[in-house]
């Protein structure tokens, strides 16, 4: 840990100023170099200055605020040996079935999938060793104390942009995670959108609950953002009893729909190949009608994921610095999510 410290130190004192115009979101923190959504992934990101830094935020058992990507505990923590009877019958470790003590005793690590002898198998082979060294989940809380300790610190104003995630499966589970988030930000004095936070969610029909009534409720107006996914990754479910089935985010994808989405959001967080199709090519970028609608309806894009692992660039690009090109340059996004905060943040200082 002291040499993870050494490099948070070193960089600090080695990137570039801040940038105005155009925004570096670190997703899930310096995701890239630590285990995602820990609380030294946060302060590495931080270091790099990006404007923002990313929290996804689950609810437990006992209505603590955790961060976290999944609303399940397996893919990213030992829950399976510390508690092997805890599952439910789709065999995942839910999060919202265990105490915050509880979820404290959890290592961390890098993402994993099972292979069919049930090893865990790394995501993305090349990052952060699998088990090495001590991770584990933090709260909300404790991450905005970190990042504004931190603005304390060194002057600077680095943003927060949580996510709530699976704000229908909480609710059909009894618990209003949305109250639970706006409480927790107003707390830390997230309350208008002068203030350095984004609050995204990929459930439509929450959000709009959010800026329709939680809001106005609690005397607050933060900036809201609308995840948008295709209809089949199940991003959001809509329940009719005990039976959920998908939400379609089919009319998204029109300029009525971005119409319709600018009357309770600020801006949309789109998946990179729906602003550019995967039929471009490197002399012949091909940007979807998605951009000029949100464009038109006055909204923010902040397009996701962008990753620089062997593998992972877009095929109409040769390298991480073209991709970043194309979307900062050519499509002229507002800001995007990033896995690499520090080459974001270097390219637009170049």
């Amino acid at each position: 840990m002291k040499k993870l410290l050494h490099i948070v130190l070193l960089t600090l004192l080695t990137s570039t100023s801040l940038h105005a115009e155009q925004l570096v979101i670190a997703h899930r923190g310096a995701s890239g170099y630590l285990p995602e959504h820990t609380l030294a992934a946060k302060a590495l990101a931080y270091a790099m200055k990006p404007d923002y830094i990313e929290q996804d935020v689950v609810m437990t058992k006992d209505d603590h605020l955790v961060v976290l990507h999944d609303h399940y505990l397996d893919r990213v923590t030992d829950v399976a040996e510390r508690f092997p009877d805890r599952a439910r019958q789709d065999g995942r470790f839910y999060a919202i079935d265990f105490t915050l003590a509880e979820i404290k005793t959890l290592r961390v690590t890098e993402g994993f999938n099972l292979d069919e002898q049930g090893q865990a198998v790394a995501v993305f082979p090349s990052r952060f060793p699998m088990w090495h060294a001590d991770f584990t989940i933090p709260t909300l809380a404790e991450e905005i104390e970190l990042i504004q300790g931190l603005n304390h610190t060194l002057g600077y104003d680095i943003g927060i942009y949580p996510e709530i995630k699976a704000p229908w499966f909480h609710r059909h589970e009894g618990k209003d995670i949305s109250k639970a988030v706006l409480n927790t930000l107003k707390n830390y004095g997230y309350q208008t959108k002068k203030d350095k936070v984004y609050l995204q969610s990929f459930d439509p029909i929450e959000l709009k609950r959010i800026h329709d009534q939680l809001l106005p409720n609690m005397n607050m107006d933060i900036r809201l953002v609308q995840l948008i996914a295709h209809t089949d990754w199940n991003e959001t479910m809509v329940y009719q009893g005990q039976t959920a089935t998908p939400y379609d985010y089919q009319w998204m994808f029109s300029e009525d729909g971005m119409k319709k989405v600018a009357q309770y959001a600020d801006g949309i967080g789109p998946w990179m190949p729906m602003l550019v199709d995967n039929s471009s090519t490197k002399s012949n970028i091909v940007i979807n009608p998605l951009m000029h609608y949100a464009r038109d309806a006055g909204l923010e894009v902040h397009p996701y994921t962008f990753r620089a692992d062997p593998g992972r660039i877009a095929p109409w690009a040769e390298s991480f610095d073209d991709m970043l090109e194309v979307f900062y340059h050519q499509v002229k996004v507002d800001g995007l999510f990033t896995d690499f905060p520090d080459k974001a943040v270097k390219f637009l200082d170049r």
